[in-house]
């Protein structure tokens, strides 16, 4: 199972294993990361999963989609590397992948 990370904007780590062909978001609720609210379960309808991807990741996950860009505009503190995370299907390649979370998803 690929590991995934999440490092809170207070700098605290939570490392999970996700399973391959889950999202990235549906991982992180059933781990009980805090700071995914993941409101819409996934629908790509809030905006509550954002998260940024680390500069050393970002090349490798790509860019958003226009769904979920479109989405991203309703997100706090959007940048250059944000993603919904209920838009990133984990694959192998995933292994070691790193997420910071906002402060707030409000």
């Amino acid at each position: 199972m690929p590991k995934i990370i999440f490092i809170e904007a207070n700098g605290s780590r939570h490392e999970i294993d996700g399973r391959v062909g889950m999202s990235v978001m549906e991982s992180a609720v059933k781990n009980d990361v805090p700071g995914i609210d993941a409101d819409c379960g996934g629908a790509c309808a809030c905006a509550t999963c954002h998260v940024y991807v680390d500069p050393d990741w970002s090349e490798r996950i790509g860019k958003p989609a226009e769904m979920e860009e479109d989405m991203l505009d309703f997100a706090v503190d959007v940048r250059e590397n944000s993603r919904l995370s209920c838009q990133l299907k984990i694959t192998d390649e995933f292994d070691g992948l790193i997420l910071h979370l906002p402060e707030s998803q409000f």
